[in-house]
């Protein structure tokens, strides 16, 4: 009689710490969704615009590099 107390309480060890291991990472994916909300998505427009005139020839190495420190990246 005794096992069936031992194996028990081991199962029941094991389902709270599946059940907290659950809640804990339903926690972390939630703040991760709240703290991506408020970032923008998707590339920089002016960026890809510059990349864009620097492929097509329309302003050398050193104006490219120029704007790219203007628009801080």
């Amino acid at each position: 009689m005794m096992f069936m107390w031992g194996a028990g309480g081991v199962l029941m060890m094991l389902m709270m710490l599946l059940f907290w291991g659950v809640v804990i990472a339903g926690l972390v994916v939630g703040l991760r969704w709240l703290i991506a909300q408020g970032r923008p998505t998707g590339r920089d427009e002016a960026l890809e615009i510059l990349r864009q005139r620097y492929a097509r020839g329309e302003i050398d190495k050193q104006e490219f590099e120029a704007r790219k420190r203007d628009l801080g990246v």
